[in-house]
């Protein structure tokens, strides 16, 4: 295996002196779901990555339960809580504003705290559809600021590395990409109606919740799409209002999403999306085949990647290299523990954290190793046309 130096992500022990920390104060839009991964990022940042370039104040935190967002203000340290996002993003004193809440309260939170000066992390996808998308573009572009979407799994190291080989041209021409993201949990139809199957809330189902990560990982890989097409199904039209209710509602957007892809360099590819597959929880594998070798992944297995090689020819022990990531050459190795302890799917929100601070500090640029706004509007613009193939049953060129 190659050393990859120039993208090969944060690797250990700064040199020479240290300088006066930026201090960051934060506000926090959600405190249940995904952003307790964004909350333990916060508090473990400082005490992972050495020298980090910010030190956090934690101002605010909201959320519409006014008991759960003051019990997670007094849990997690922050100075006050509050049901009203527009305290949060109008609080001139936040200049990191990180955006958890649903999805249709991604782009006025996100707006209104960019006017007011604060740099933007903000929770996948980033909107409801390109159109809200492009708005939440344009409103950031040209502040002073940085803003970054959270597509954690540009930080999984396996991920990373694959994108180094790949830049590297060690798989040759790209042939085909193919993915799959597949979990279980809408798969008994018991399961109760939340915002996520509503369209005004969502957008949209399946897609804008799994495939716009295998979409960024995709481009983030091999480059721009040319085209899409496929096919989305809801299999079950109604679920209960809430546990055990009598009452049902109408589900309004896709469950499922079976697809093709191509990119602008000839490569093509599949994608396969899912909430019905029971068994699978986090079940997002994509495999690359170039005319040098393949690559393979699987979340679920985050700290491996399996690469094979038709090289040396005649060997009869030739096959698949299972690489386990952590060695010091490797994305993030050495940051964490020693080699062969592993790591979790939470560490992936603590590296996009660090490289997002590390670029308000002035350090680095947010783009390409991370997703700005202008990639979440290519995201959107994708997410987009997969819907709009399915209705019209026919390729949508992107």
């Amino acid at each position: 295996m190659k050393t990859h130096g120039a993208n090969a992500g944060v690797r250990p022990r700064s040199q020479g002196p240290v300088s006066t920390p930026l201090v960051l104060t934060v506000g926090v839009l959600g405190y249940a779901g995904v952003a307790r991964a964004h909350l333990n990022a916060l508090k473990k940042l400082p005490y992972i990555f050495p020298d980090p370039p910010v030190r956090f104040v934690l101002a605010g935190i909201g959320g519409q339960s006014t008991a759960g967002v003051e019990a997670a203000a007094r849990r997690y340290g922050f100075a006050y809580a509050t049901t009203d996002w527009r305290r949060l993003a109008e609080d001139r004193a936040i200049n990191l504003f990180i955006n958890c809440a649903p999805n249709d309260a991604h782009a006025d939170p996100c707006l209104t705290a960019a006017a007011h000066g604060a740099n933007l992390l903000c929770e996948k996808p980033m909107a409801r559809s390109a159109g809200e998308a492009k708005q939440m573009w344009d409103g950031v572009r040209r502040r002073a600021i940085r803003h970054q979407v959270s597509f954690n799994y540009r930080f999984v190291p396996a991920v990373r590395l694959a994108r180094e080989m790949l830049q590297a041209g060690e798989l040759g021409e790209i042939v085909h990409f193919r993915s799959r993201y597949t979990d279980d949990s809408l798969s008994d139809p018991d399961t109760p109606h939340t915002w996520r199957q509503q369209k005004r809330r969502a957008g949209m189902g399946a897609v804008g919740d799994l495939a716009s990560h295998v979409l960024d990982v995709a481009r983030f890989l091999i480059g721009p799409l040319r085209r899409v097409a496929g096919v989305a199904r809801i299999v079950v039209p109604r679920r209960p209002a809430a546990r055990g209710a009598r009452r049902m509602k109408a589900v309004e957007v896709e469950d499922l999403y079976a697809g093709a892809i191509e990119f602008v360099t000839g490569a093509v590819g599949t994608l396969e999306v899912s909430t019905f597959c029971p068994g699978q929880k986090n079940y997002f594998t994509f495999e690359v085949n170039g005319t040098k070798g393949t690559l393979r992944f699987n979340l679920e297995r985050l700290n491996e990647l399996e690469v094979y090689r038709p090289e040396p020819a005649g060997r009869r022990d030739r096959g698949f290299t299972n690489v386990m990531l952590g060695e010091a050459d490797h994305p993030y190795g050495g940051v964490w523990w020693p080699v062969g302890h592993i790591i979790g799917w939470e560490h992936t929100f603590v590296h996009q954290l660090h490289h997002l601070v590390t670029c308000i500090a002035g350090q680095t640029e947010i783009a390409p190793l991370a997703a700005d706004f202008r990639e979440g509007f290519e995201n959107a613009r994708l997410c987009d046309a997969l819907i709009a193939a399915a209705a019209r049953g026919k390729w949508m060129a992107v």
